[in-house]
């Protein structure tokens, strides 16, 4: 099974949408693409798979596994992705700005339920990541032509 994260990259934060089978789950908010450095970017495009994680700090989350350059990669709670995420992603419910949002131990919850829903029927559960920033160049391309 896979979730589909698209991305949109702003300076300040990136925004995403996290999708199950084409159903809304939940906003993403991560750091500002920095060509993958850690602890100032978020990570690569691609496809990852998603395994469950506890910590005292983040309680019951996600790890990304096999990023490339990265180890400890989370799905975790945060509301402020310059603040609050060193290369991370956090679930919201409601986008407030670029890298900014609200709700998010709740878009973390809906999303831990799917992943064990998905997990009882042992199903490997994967993140796949892309933007729309091809699909933005190709209608500029268009009203240009």
């Amino acid at each position: 099974m896979e979730l589909n994260l698209t991305r949109v990259y702003k300076c300040g934060g990136t925004n995403g949408t996290l999708t199950l089978n084409g159903h809304f789950i939940c906003f993403t908010i991560e750091l500002p693409w920095q060509e993958n450095q850690r602890n100032i970017s978020c990570i690569p495009e691609g496809k990852y798979q998603l395994r469950s994680r506890y910590s005292p700090n983040f309680n019951n989350h996600l790890e990304i596994l096999d990023v490339y350059g990265r180890t400890l990669i989370l799905i975790h709670p945060a509301n402020n992705a310059i603040e609050e995420l060193r290369g991370c992603i956090a679930p919201v419910m409601q986008l407030t700005g670029i890298g900014t949002g609200i709700y998010s131990r709740l878009a973390l919850k809906k999303l831990l339920s799917i992943f064990h829903q998905l997990k009882e029927n042992n199903d490997k559960l994967f993140l796949n990541i892309n933007s729309n920033r091809y699909e933005y160049l190709r209608k500029i391309q268009q009203t240009h032509t």
